[in-house]
């Protein structure tokens, strides 16, 4: 079987430089990664977060569902808004996905 295989195949391995080639290639991906998808993320949850801790009564707010409300309270981690006249309901802070401008309530 041995016989069967050429000369050219049997001799030599890979080049020297093949390591080396890879963890050039494997740093590149680590840093096309972090620049990428890590980075952005971790400046969307910081933005986030910032905003809950701006929460405070009487801002107009939507949540993750899409309810658009004035807060009448907060607590720590709860918010309660009021999105009608007299109904009130209670929300996790972190579904608080954006403040609105002062007023846009009243116009819609």
């Amino acid at each position: 079987m041995i016989s069967l295989i050429s000369p050219a195949y049997a001799e030599g391995g890979a080049p020297a430089d093949a390591g080396i080639f890879n963890i050039v290639l494997l740093v590149g991906f680590v840093i096309i990664f972090y620049f990428l998808m890590w980075r952005p993320q971790a400046k969307r949850a910081k933005e986030h977060r910032n905003l809950i801790a701006s929460l405070a009564k009487g801002t107009e707010v939507v949540t993750s569902g899409g309810i658009l409300g004035k807060v009448t309270k907060v607590d720590d981690n709860y918010i309660v808004l009021e999105v009608s006249e007299g109904a009130e309901i209670k929300f996790q802070k972190s579904s608080v996905t954006s403040v609105l401008p002062k007023g846009t309530l009243k116009s819609i």
